[in-house]
């Protein structure tokens, strides 16, 4: 009898560990460096919407209740400057196709107001204006990415616009840039044609916004010779390729620099779900619209290099995230919800693509950085807290401007009702100084992922990693409890005989560095 129960105690143990744990294999090919990951896939998102620009970013200069510099928060600048935000766009979004720039100029208490239409109608005193955002992204490091009005704008509108913010020389633009106080122009590189023009952009055709585009672009010169106007066209709606193929056919190769990519993950545009009291099948559905952003980058590649095969445009997905209902007793058009372990998945598979396909993807826009859809920053009064989003780009910034190492994974699968997605997401890189990072997210709420990489072409004498991982699922950092959620130390990863073996938590992120 006794040893039938210690049979079957054996079996069941075996059978648990079975259930709640899987491998998955692959090839890092540490010795094949390929295509650079542009820095600014690491880009963000600051619309004028809702609590992102004020009260997010911005406080005012006569708050002395939040320490800040010209009226922008001093905890948020050194939070950012920490995650090394390269590109950090503005004013919208689709706030960008009804904001005339010239109003958000001079003297603060001389500029008009406005309302904004489509965040909550509320009625905006444009005293955080051109000025205020381009010497802000002077104090966080990060290069601007400034989108142009088409919508509701002329084309003299948009022209002077890059006149007053690059012209050296003398102008009428330049002559009221110094009235205003800035002598030396700020150089803004990266200009957005129009934002969603198939939508709240002007519900545009495709054939329409391509001749639009080529009017605009025509006229937005640097004037100079020191630095280039890098044009992103409005792109496609998710898996509008109709669009991509129209603007790639009907825009020649010199007027355009990139073309937009946007996608969500959301489950449900009627009904998005909570964002933080959500069930495992609401995560799992969310995870595959997420994880459908490798398919969505692969077609619009594609068809970008019929026309582009050297691959000279960059696809640039400006607009990404998770989307969720409001938080109860908010403003439904101010767009704030929490950041939950789910949303470190997002961002920790959706990373992983864009690294993946940095050949193509060369610019990327998390919506957005503060209290708007998948912030990475909260503030409420003086607090501030980081969500598990921003811990996830934190830890991936080792990436930036690092050389992508192909990196092959047979993963076990996520299941759940039946439907199944890949339990691991991985990219590796090798930066300047010969360290190799990669970095690997389980998706899995369930399982632990076992994961055996055969390492090619690389020696290694040190590994060492860094994971975030909770609990549960649905935690979250609040005011309350800021650290609730941070990278720690992780040690269970191993480096021998030409093979690195990870034991990946279920929903975990891990990031290794090897030496």
């Amino acid at each position: 009898m006794m040893k039938k129960t210690i049979l079957c105690c054996l079996f069941l143990l075996s059978f648990v560990s079975a259930t709640f744990s899987q491998t998955s294999t692959g090839v890092l090919q540490a010795g094949t460096p390929k295509s650079t990951i542009s820095r600014f896939i690491y880009g963000h998102f600051a619309e004028h919407l809702g609590r992102c620009i004020y009260d997010g970013f911005y406080v005012g200069e006569k708050n002395t209740a939040i320490p800040n510099t010209a009226g922008v928060r001093n905890d948020v600048v050194a939070a950012l400057r920490k995650l090394k935000v390269p590109v950090l766009r503005w004013p919208g979004g689709c706030f960008a196709d009804t904001y005339h720039w010239k109003d958000g100029i001079g003297p603060k208490a001389k500029r008009p107001k406005m309302v904004n239409v489509w965040w909550g109608g509320v009625t905006e005193d444009n005293s955080f204006g051109t000025h205020d955002f381009l010497n802000m992204c002077e104090l966080i490091g990060a290069e601007p990415y400034l989108a142009a009005n088409i919508g509701s704008g002329t084309v003299q509108d948009v022209a002077d616009w890059v006149n007053y913010v690059n012209f050296p020389g003398e102008s009428p633009m330049t002559n009221l840039r110094k009235a205003n106080g800035r002598s030396k122009p700020w150089n803004v590189r990266f200009w957005g044609v129009g934002n969603e023009a198939w939508g709240c952009g002007g519900n545009m055709k495709p054939d329409y916004y391509s001749d639009l585009y080529r009017k605009y672009a025509t006229f937005m010169s640097d004037w100079s010779n020191t630095s280039h106007i890098f044009r992103v066209a409005s792109g496609a709606n998710s898996a509008d390729y109709n669009w991509t193929e129209t603007l790639m056919k009907n825009i020649p190769l010199h007027m355009v620099e990139g073309v937009a990519l946007h996608h969500y993950s959301v489950i449900n545009w009627s009904k998005k779900g909570d964002a933080v009291n959500y069930s495992e099948d609401e995560y799992f559905k969310t995870m595959q619209q997420a994880l459908f952003m490798d398919s969505l980058v692969q077609h619009h590649s594609a068809i970008m290099d019929k026309y582009d095969p050297q691959k000279k445009v960059a696809l640039v997905v400006d607009e990404w995230g998770g989307w969720y209902d409001v938080e109860k007793g908010s403003n439904p058009g101010f767009l704030y919800q929490q950041n939950t372990m789910r949303d470190a998945m997002i961002a920790g598979t959706t990373l992983n693509i864009f690294n993946n396909h940095s050949d193509r993807v060369r610019m990327a826009n998390l919506a957005q950085a503060i209290n708007v859809l998948q912030a990475v920053i909260l503030t409420k009064g003086n607090k501030m807290i980081l969500t598990p989003t921003y811990h996830v780009m934190e830890m991936y910034n080792v990436h930036q401007d690092a050389r992508l190492l192909p990196l092959t994974i047979r993963s076990g699968d996520y299941v759940v009702s039946g439907q199944k997605l890949p339990a691991v997401s991985g990219s590796a890189s090798v930066d300047s100084l010969g360290r190799t990072h990669v970095s690997l997210v389980n998706i899995d709420a369930q399982k632990e992922q076992t994961v055996s990489l055969q390492v090619e072409g690389g020696k290694y004498s040190t590994l060492t990693g860094r994971i975030l991982q909770s609990g549960k699922l649905q935690d979250y950092n609040s005011f309350e409890n800021p650290a609730k959620i941070q990278p720690a130390v992780f040690n269970g990863a191993t480096l021998a005989g030409g093979a690195l073996n990870v034991k990946l938590p279920p929903f975990s992120v891990v990031v290794l560095e090897m030496k």
